[in-house]
């Protein structure tokens, strides 16, 4: 069983990974699309991230089998990747991957709902196989980056087909009936409204506001870094990229050893910082004899994501009420993946618009300054804001012991 469950988080990773990454190099190298349009193409995502939770409320756990909607949505999926391959005009392109966003977005939860219905102990098990979905990014990654299209419409193709395979795929999973089939739909069982309360606690808020603002620097690195590698002439980028996500498992598994010695604010703070370090590498590095800063922004993608991410993860799953704390991890994931990097699509976009040269490459020098700037900013608002409660707490009790020994 957990192998079936493994090859399938490989297939739903894999067919991300397959398109997203090189998809502005295309829409920039081939198409010439603006930076704006390329910022809104890669901001489709974060729109079905904010609509995603209607669709898995109703559809998974109250109408369907789970297997049957997964078949459905990446069907449709292989589809509209399709016809957004052979477009060439701004809407023509933002259309289908618009609405196959809509199909895939959902999908992440569904996948992740399935596994954990048929495994015993999540919190031990789940990490073992959802580690499967990075891998699955990473070969894809190394696949598109040898065969040479990134600037192509093939990686979409490529993820067309992945498609269709994992459509198939999931008619061997185990038959996962909805839970809810008799209860009535409403507008709060899809949308964490009942977690907003806790947004009153002023470390929670801090939290909540900077997970929102770090997106946006962050929607930067995922819709033009493939891009900016390109133009600087970096062989293979697409290959490259992948390292950020080999860093990502490898500090996974550092995150205990870290967290002892950090807690949860420094080690949120080190990923925020991080992503200052990254944009201000990629600024000044280049091929060549400072090919070096540009390898170590991309591997301090395993810092950025895992320190903040996963850390702010473990921090809700702490902090928020055991009936509360679905909810709130659904409401920190709208924030981010949603409003964050739909914020962040726009404005990385108008960014990259504005230092756009006449003969169509661009200073991007001054585009990772801009960024990391952002970044350098919400990392200062969240270190003099956020306050840790319990590891406070636990000061004061040590401090006492000692004064009282």
């Amino acid at each position: 069983m957990k192998w079936r469950l493994r090859v399938m988080m490989l297939f739903e990773f894999g067919i991300w990974g397959a398109w997203y990454v090189t998809v502005g190099t295309w829409l920039g190298k081939t198409l010439h699309f603006t930076g704006t349009e390329i910022g809104a193409v890669a901001g489709t995502t974060a729109i079905g991230a904010i609509i995603s939770p209607l669709f898995v409320g109703l559809l998974a756990d109250r109408l369907f089998d789970t297997r049957r909607v997964l078949t459905l949505l990446h069907l449709l999926g292989a589809v509209l990747l399709a016809v957004a391959s052979q477009q060439t005009s701004f809407v023509g392109v933002y259309a289908p991957l618009l609405a196959y966003s809509l199909c895939y977005m959902p999908t992440l939860a569904l996948t992740a709902s399935l596994a954990m219905r048929h495994i015993k102990d999540p919190q031990e098990e789940f990490g073992a196989i959802r580690v499967f979905g990075s891998i699955g990014w990473i070969v894809v990654g190394l696949i598109v980056g040898a065969w040479g299209v990134e600037a192509t419409a093939s990686p979409l193709l490529l993820a067309a087909g992945l498609s269709v395979v994992m459509a198939g795929y999931c008619f061997t999973l185990p038959p996962t009936p909805p839970l809810a089939r008799n209860t009535r739909f409403e507008l709060r069982h899809a949308l964490p409204l009942e977690s907003l309360h806790l947004l009153r606690e002023r470390s929670m808020a801090v939290f909540a506001l900077a997970s929102f603002l770090i997106c946006i620097p962050l929607q930067f690195y995922y819709a033009f870094t493939n891009l900016f590698l390109n133009e600087a002439g970096v062989v293979n980028a697409a290959g490259k990229m992948t390292g950020g996500q080999m860093s990502e498992l490898f500090f996974m598994l550092l995150i205990p050893w870290f967290f002892r010695r950090l807690g949860v604010k420094w080690m949120l703070a080190v990923g925020m910082l991080a992503w200052v370090v990254r944009y201000g590498l990629f600024a000044f590095g280049a091929p060549g004899e400072l090919m070096w800063m540009l390898w170590l922004g991309i591997v301090l993608h395993g810092v950025c994501f895992d320190f903040f991410f996963v850390v702010g993860q473990i921090y809700i799953d702490r902090e928020a009420p055991p009936a509360l704390r679905a909810a709130t991890q659904g409401l920190i994931t709208f924030l981010t993946y949603g409003l964050g990097m739909f914020v962040g699509s726009w404005l990385s976009g108008a960014v990259v618009e504005h230092y756009t040269r006449a003969d169509g490459t661009h200073d991007w020098h001054g585009i990772w300054v801009i960024a990391g700037a952002f970044a350098a900013a919400v990392f200062v608002l969240f270190v003099l804001l956020f306050k840790d409660r319990k590891a406070a707490a636990a000061a004061t009790i040590h401090s006492a012991g000692t004064i009282h020994s």
